[in-house]
């Protein structure tokens, strides 16, 4: 069974939602799961990925199963929440999850592969690293390939499918943490800020100081510099 949320729960609700809509939202989530079970799936991965569209960095993926019935007020696609908020829910999530983990795809196997063909292989960690196999498996956007167990990719599943939007937010989390080191490592580009997609800090600092290791050199913007001096 899942949580019937009461209308006064002190979750954090979206902007404009009032708390019946905010109950209404949360209970939606669950949809595919209960659908699932009733065809007798009951441990439901969720898979998502963080990092395809950065410069630099790795690509890393989360796998979650949750139970049944599990109270995570707020829960959502981990791009439309705050920092804090995602890293609330990451806590809450580790805390109560049957099983999570992660998977990461480097910079020099994004640059082999491809981002696509990488955050695959993230999505495949991640759900090998699992305490235990999944029955089902429900992913953000497309299925994944050469995968030995029942799937279903659903577009934009991090807003629409509760374990999906876990996996999301643990994969975001994770990342952004891997980016901070990076920042720490070259506090000049300020991956702390912009985590390495291509804003305009990150722009004008690859063209001040060059790329850095972490940098994916089979992306446009950044091969395009390689040919170029730089500022010193």
């Amino acid at each position: 069974m899942y949580p019937q949320i009461p209308a006064d729960f002190p979750g954090v609700f979206f902007l404009g939602n009032t708390p019946e809509e905010e109950a209404a939202r949360y209970a939606a989530l669950f949809c595919v799961e209960k659908r699932l079970n009733r065809q007798g799936f009951h441990r439901i991965a969720g898979v998502d990925e963080a990092g395809r569209g950065p410069l630099a960095g790795p690509v890393v993926a989360g796998a979650v199963i949750l139970p049944e019935a599990v109270y995570l007020p707020g829960l959502a696609d981990s791009k439309v929440l705050s920092p804090k908020k995602r890293a609330c829910l990451a806590e809450q999530i580790f805390a109560t999850a049957l099983t999570w983990s992660v998977g990461v795809a480097s910079v020099a196997e994004i640059d082999a592969l491809n981002i696509r063909c990488a955050s695959f292989l993230a999505m495949h960690r991640a759900l090998e690293a699992l305490r235990f196999q999944p029955e089902y498996v429900v992913v953000d956007g497309s299925a994944i390939p050469d995968l030995p167990l029942p799937q279903t990719g659903i577009v934009r599943g991090d807003a629409r499918v509760a374990a999906v939007a876990a996996a999301s937010i643990i994969a975001k989390v994770t990342r952004d943490r891997l980016m901070e080191d990076i920042h720490r490592e070259f506090p000049q580009y300020g991956f702390s800020r912009h985590k390495g997609y291509p804003t305009r800090e990150h722009f004008e600092s690859l063209a001040r100081f060059g790329p850095t290791p972490h940098h994916r050199r089979s992306f446009g913007p950044v091969k395009s510099l390689l040919k170029e001096p730089f500022i010193k």
